[in-house]
């Protein structure tokens, strides 16, 4: 069966305006199936002034959008025709009961192979927003991703101004060389890879890197005196961003597919695995003779380089029609181009201060179901380190050592088969194991001086949760080799970010200022840099949750771990056996 959708157009064209149609049958299909096809296929694709092959859905990048709305069932037929393996992910989707559709490679499922197939079914329940999919196995979501539109119920308004129309900004990084390539280097040698040659918006550049890319621009066409949604994704590998519109102010509504309470702001700092909902006003009058830059660019903390570019689309009032497509506004000496101003690129204040406005709306339609008691607590501190290298290996860190990452300093090891099938059928051993610690072995000074010893340990191990346990974790940033903001992204679930704070927290002082009232709820969230962050969650939901660093740099390097929720007593609250399609190591 086909997509009730006309095949979704790449973004390079005109424009990624949701089309009249595409809405209008989805908002008034109540709770139907949605079919669609996603052939993993080679596409040759040129920016930067050079072409090379990419993995893409469907040949399109960034790959299709999937419509839907609260209640609906998606199921997504992915066939593989490369020769990499594949697995997708629904970065953000609850997956209730249906954890085999997850799609982390060796934690929900094996990926799909060469030739093969897999069919993810999942229902959306209580969600409604933006989120994206993409792909979860070694770097292949450089160019496998896309934007998960959730419609509200039927006849259900959204609680800000209904807007004129709704536009997915998603934002990527580009590459030059194969990226597979890259990680595996830098995995075998130690160090850091190679940064990204540009960001992207919407698959696009833009004008402000060399001279092929002003034609690789994506532009925003407006009216003026209008009220436009912008669906913002960070969909890039290793680069939070602050994104801004020149001369333009924007209001949060949305972040991780959840409302929030409205505020204003001319810059949104989103990291990898964000979504945020905005809404802009137009003005009112016409501007004939000035271009509005629309930008992003990077937020970065840590000790490493980094991509230090903007990437850039246009804002542009429909009056000018005049204006060729193919024209880079910054050699149009006619036009007043107008760029908007960043906070300085390791603007942590900020950066705390945007976090901080967001808020759950927390009224009697979309209540915050913040756990008020707590079952268990949990401490994990999260953070870079070093781990020692084999002597016939020339690694790049101190004394043969290469770079690693780690939660409460174990740096987490790739089972060869999936802890989901481990799991339910009962076959453990060789695995995983249960002993994942609670909290650091070594105590230290965390975000002061180091120890001097900064080795981590290794291991596939995972915390066991009866079901409805209600969780209290705080993670803890490190100064081990450097401070620096971690987007922690967890699956299946949804949480409470009830507190935050610099240095190290405290848990005899800081758990009294915690938020419990209209905290935000989120499935990503960045770890201070130099500080914590405290979220609550209720584990209602079986199967087992991958949670990692959404720096894709340090999920390769093992800031990750995983949670398994034990089946509860009654029959709705058990996973179900896999699908008969569910892929083979």
């Amino acid at each position: 069966m086909g997509s009730p959708f006309p095949r979704a157009v790449p973004f390079v064209l005109i424009s990624v305006l949701l089309t009249f149609a595409e809405f209008v049958f989805a908002k008034h299909a109540a709770g139907i199936t949605r079919h669609y096809k996603f052939d993993i296929k080679l596409q040759n694709v040129t920016r930067l002034c050079q072409t090379k092959s990419i993995v893409t859905v469907n040949g399109q990048f960034p790959g299709p959008r999937i419509i839907a709305r609260e209640g609906d069932t998606i199921l997504v037929k992915v066939v593989n025709n490369v020769q990499n393996n594949v697995t997708l992910h629904w970065h953000g989707v609850r997956q209730l009961r249906s954890g085999w559709a997850d799609g982390p490679s060796y934690i929900t499922q094996c990926p799909i192979q060469t030739g093969q197939a897999y069919v993810y079914k999942f229902t959306i329940i209580g969600q409604r927003g933006t989120l994206f999919w993409h792909a979860h196995i070694s770097w292949l979501r450089v160019t496998l991703y896309g934007p998960i539109i959730i419609l509200p119920k039927r006849h259900v308004p959204y609680p800000f101004p209904q807007p004129y129309k709704e536009v997915p900004i998603i934002f990527g990084e580009w590459w030059k060389t194969d990226t597979e390539t890259l990680i595996s280097q830098a995995l075998q040698t130690g160090g850091p890879p190679n940064v990204s040659d540009a960001f992207t918006i919407n698959g696009l550049p833009g004008p402000l890197y060399n001279k092929c890319s002003a034609k690789d621009t994506f532009k925003l066409k407006v009216k003026p005196g209008k009220t436009y949604l912008l669906r913002l994704i960070n969909a890039a590998l290793n680069d939070e961003l602050f994104f801004s519109i020149a001369n333009h102010t924007l209001t949060v509504v949305e972040a991780d597919a959840v409302y929030v309470k409205p505020f204003r702001t001319t810059t949104v700092l989103i990291t990898p695995g964000q979504t945020t909902n905005v809404l802009l006003r137009t003005k009112r009058h016409h501007f004939p003779n000035t271009t509005f830059l629309i930008a992003a660019r990077p937020y970065a903390t840590g000790p490493g380089s980094f991509d230090n570019s903007t990437t850039a689309a246009i804002l542009q009032y429909q009056h000018r029609s005049h204006l060729s497509s193919t024209t880079s506004p910054a050699k149009n000496t006619k036009l007043l181009l107008l760029k908007p101003k960043f906070p300085f690129f390791n603007n942590t204040k900020f950066a705390t201060i945007f976090s901080k406005k967001i808020l759950s709306l927390a009224n009697s339609k979309f209540p915050a179901n913040v756990p008020k008691r707590v079952d268990r607590r949990f401490f994990f501190t999260v953070g870079l380190g070093l781990t020692p290298c084999a002597k016939t290996q020339n690694c790049q860190g101190p004394n043969n050592t290469r770079l690693t990452a780690s939660i409460n300093n174990v740096s987490f090891v790739q089972p060869n088969t999936a802890l989901l099938q481990a799991h339910f059928f009962n076959k453990s051993k060789g695995v995983y194991t249960t002993d994942f610690p609670a909290n650091p072995l070594v105590k230290f000074n965390y975000t002061g001086t180091p120890p001097s010893n900064i080795l981590v340990t290794s291991g596939t191990k995972v915390v066991v949760l009866p079901f409805n346990t209600r969780v209290e974790l705080v993670m803890q940033d490190t100064s081990i080799i450097g401070a620096e903001s971690h987007p922690l992204h967890l699956h299946g679930f949804n949480f409470f970010v009830v507190g935050q704070g610099f240095g190290n927290f405290d848990p005899n002082k800081d758990p009294a200022k915690f938020n419990l009232v209209d905290p935000a709820e989120r499935n990503t969230v960045g770890v201070p840099s130099g500080g914590w962050v405290a979220i609550r969650f209720l584990a209602d939901n079986p199967g087992v949750w991958f949670m990692h660093c959404h720096l894709e740099i340090h999920t390769s390097w093992g800031l990750k771990m995983a949670w398994i929720v034990m089946d509860g007593k009654r029959p709705n609250q058990k996973l179900p056996p896999p699908p008969s399609d569910l892929p083979k190591c």
